[in-house]
């Protein structure tokens, strides 16, 4: 199946149903992203599918609505499965889908994800859920425990697989596969592609059909990138001038460390600066709070290791700022990708010392938009032409 076939240019065009057609236009989508375009009717017709996609394209949205389409309501078994590698993104995926099914009565969800408490979501599971979202380790735990069954699934979607399969999770997810029917319909989403990948491709589906969705205009979330030069005891000043020279309504940041994360957040707070912080170390309760009440706009700055680059989807995140540039290059994009989402305009800052300058350029060398250069200069944050730069943005 070729991938140059003809595609559908709306929703209206594949054939959804009036609950998903009315759960779409809630969450004010207006017109499908190039991955929806391609991947919905390919699903629809039952296709394995290896998708190549940029961050922040509407992946969930793409497996999502064509789950729902053919879940069948009336049968109590897991029909559905999408396995994420973190559990803040199997969390953002349970919330989408969610929402999705909005008008479908009848339609049950659960998401399974290490660091809850098992009780919790055996309740879930006994409400005979026919869809899970679930992290592998967790959900391979309920099969070894006999507390769930995957014979009769129809299709599983790998999100983020190269991200998931690089973090070590080879050998379980291949065992999930395994305890699933030959003929179910297998969805990998990845941003990039790796060997385990293509082997988990080759291995367990069927005529695969590949998509690759180039970062297009259209696509490519519209971030504008800055990288600041700075000196390390400079830097917070530099944050906070930041901070202070315009007015963003959620901004996050991004250290490397959690140390520096909750450092920099303490610092925050006693300047006056409503801020909460993420990373591993705090427990999965709390980071559920934290994650709901920056969405909800209860307060405008998140501190975050990169815990929280991936898997986190907040529309309207204005500004990403790296306090600590990332170690991997791909991180970089993660990060900032966390803006500039859902077609909206979003802006990125780097706060670069010059031990720091190798690792940009690094960075730079995985780029393919390059970030505009600003400097300090007589206390005021100037592009390279002298102009001052929050009078132009």
């Amino acid at each position: 199946m070729p991938d140059t076939e003809v595609f559908p240019t709306s929703f209206d065009e594949m054939d959804l149903s009036k609950e998903i057609l009315r759960a779409i236009a809630d969450m004010g989508f207006e017109a499908p992203s190039t991955v929806q375009l391609k991947t919905i009717p390919l699903m629809m017709r039952g296709a394995d599918i290896n998708a190549i996609a940029p961050t922040g394209t509407g992946k969930t949205c793409a497996f999502g609505i064509p789950m729902l389409e053919y879940v069948q309501l009336g049968d109590s078994r897991i029909q559905e499965v999408v396995l994420a590698p973190t559990r803040e993104l199997a969390l953002q995926i349970g919330d989408e889908l969610t929402r999705l099914a909005k008008y479908i009565k009848g339609v049950r969800i659960a998401v399974l994800y290490g660091g809850q408490p098992i009780s919790r979501q055996l309740s879930a599971i006994k409400r005979k859920p026919q869809i899970i979202v679930a992290t592998p380790g967790r959900l391979l735990d309920h099969i070894d425990r006999g507390n769930l069954r995957l014979d009769a699934v129809h299709t599983m979607v790998l999100d983020e697989a190269d991200e998931m399969l690089n973090m070590g999770f080879v050998k379980d997810v291949t065992k999930i596969i395994e305890y699933t029917p030959n003929d179910r319909q297998l969805v990998l989403f990845s941003a990039t592609t790796n060997q385990d990948v293509l082997t988990i491709a080759w291995k367990y589906q069927h005529e695969p059909v590949e998509i690759t969705v180039e970062a297009t205009k259209a696509d490519r979330p519209q971030i504008a990138q800055y990288v600041i030069a700075t000196e390390r005891d400079r830097k917070i000043d530099d944050l906070l001038y930041l901070l202070d020279s315009d007015v963003y309504q959620r901004v996050m940041i991004f250290c490397n460390t959690k140390f520096m994360t909750d450092k920099l957040t303490s610092r925050l707070k006693k300047d006056g600066y409503s801020a909460e912080c993420l990373h591993g170390d705090i427990r999965q309760s709390q980071r559920n709070v934290v994650m709901s009440d920056f969405r909800k706009g209860k307060f405008p700055i998140l501190v975050s290791t990169d815990v929280a680059a991936r898997g986190i989807d907040v529309d309207d995140v204005e500004a990403v700022i790296n306090f600590d540039l990332p170690a991997e290059n791909e991180y970089y994009l993660h990060r900032i990708g966390r803006t500039g989402r859902a077609h909206k305009h979003g802006v990125s800052f780097s706060l670069v010392t010059f031990q720091e300058s190798v690792r940009m350029d690094e960075i730079l060398k995985y780029m393919i938009a390059k970030p505009t250069p600003l400097h300090f200069e007589d206390g005021v944050l100037r592009q390279e032409s002298g102009e001052a730069f929050f009078e132009h943005i």
